[in-house]
């Protein structure tokens, strides 16, 4: 399969999960009432940010180390507990109240630079992520490194400060 083949598909998801999100956070869709506690979700979303940035180190260290294969599954976890913090993630904003966050001061300052940095390259990381990853599926290694050097920082970096939001903010859920 050619490349061009994957551009539609990563274009449209790219586009699609920042507006979800969006329509979630400002256009505030009609509220769905259950029954089921959903407190526990910002802890596992933090959990599998947290896994994943260590997922990532271990992927950085493998292809370092020219361990292709252990590489290649490591990376692919780590994609997978990615959607798997997206489709959480989207739950949880979906059927919760949002939680603001009540510090002052210079934590105030610091976590909303850093929650802005966020969610900036938490939109950014989608379509880097789907093209490094097609790349890598198609065996376009050479076109896929040159990507990855991008990717694994900028994903790295999400990762991270998506634990620190969490942290931040832990503090001021309901």
């Amino acid at each position: 399969m050619k490349e061009k083949s994957f551009a539609f598909p990563i274009a449209l998801i790219s586009v699609t999960i920042p507006a979800l999100v969006f329509f979630l956070f400002y256009l505030k869709p009609p509220q769905l009432h259950i029954r089921a506690d959903l407190s526990f979700l910002p802890l596992l979303n933090a959990s599998l940010n947290f896994t994943t940035s260590i997922l990532l180190l271990t992927g950085l260290y493998f292809i370092r180390t020219k361990r292709i294969t252990y590489h290649r599954y490591t990376m692919l976890t780590a994609f997978t507990l990615s959607v798997l913090f997206l489709i959480s993630y989207v739950i949880y904003h979906t059927l919760s109240e949002p939680t603001h966050f009540g510090g002052t001061g210079v934590i105030r300052t610091v976590y909303f630079f850093i929650l802005i940095s966020h969610i900036t390259l938490s939109v950014v990381i989608v379509p880097l992520v789907l093209i490094t990853l097609s790349r890598a599926l198609q065996s376009r290694f050479d076109r896929h490194r040159r990507i990855a050097r991008w990717t694994w920082p900028l994903w790295f970096y999400v990762a991270v400060t998506g634990v620190l939001v969490y942290v931040l903010l832990s503090p001021y859920y309901h």
